[in-house]
């Protein structure tokens, strides 16, 4: 499936279509739908609910994410420049396809798990540095007024300064401002390495868990 997967990109890298092309799309597209249909006549072994797993089971994030997939390469062409844009767009949903690959990946179960455990600290840091990115950003719109035209700029540089890229767009010009650009790049980099430790430390958690669970079998 993961071959299968990387396959059906392979047209999404093409201006024009070709048979070759097409008939990627066409066996890929094949093999999606057979995967989703005898997923859905073992929903009952998944979700372990009766007759009404197969209700639910194409309401399952990872069912309605493989029917996206899926429904892209069933479009009727009509005359009319809005209709050929419409598929362009479902085109575009294609690309759908690679995060299905998150279905086969034990590296991502990983990480999902250490999200779900750690999600209450990650959300105390994501609050922390939307806060500092607010306040940060009414000082210098205070401080620096004639840089900055509306607050959404200010958010703007303050977004850009906490993670410590500067694209040098929007530079403060006073002594005062420059001195706070200075903080908020320190500051950005302490904030960002919060997130980075919380998921490395959880990640090592889980694949020490893992081999132990290995070497119990």
């Amino acid at each position: 499936m993961m071959a299968v997967i990387v396959t059906s990109l392979i047209p999404l890298t093409f201006k024009s279509s070709t048979t070759i092309l097409d008939w990627i799309d066409y066996i890929t597209v094949g093999i999606f739908i057979v995967d989703y249909v005898l997923r859905l006549f073992t929903a009952d072994k998944k979700l372990n609910k009766g007759a009404i797993s197969y209700i639910l089971y194409p309401l399952t994030p990872m069912a309605i994410l493989d029917l996206l997939c899926i429904l892209p390469s069933f479009s009727i062409l009509a005359s009319g420049f809005r209709i050929l844009k419409v598929v362009r767009l479902l085109r575009t949903l294609r690309v759908l396809r690679s995060f299905k690959a998150l279905r086969y990946s034990k590296s991502i179960d990983i990480i999902i798990n250490v999200i779900k455990k750690q999600g209450s600290a990650l959300i105390t840091v994501f609050g922390l540095a939307f806060g500092y990115v607010l306040i940060s950003a009414l000082i210098m719109f205070n401080v620096e007024p004639e840089i900055f035209d509306t607050f959404f700029d200010a958010i703007y540089w303050a977004t850009i300064s906490l993670t410590s890229i500067g694209y040098g767009d929007i530079t403060p010009m006073t002594s005062i401002g420059r001195l706070i650009t200075i903080l908020s790049a320190f500051i950005g980099v302490a904030i960002i390495a919060l997130p980075s430790g919380i998921i490395t430390a959880g990640i090592m958690s889980e694949i020490q868990k893992e081999q132990g669970h290995d070497i119990n079998k």
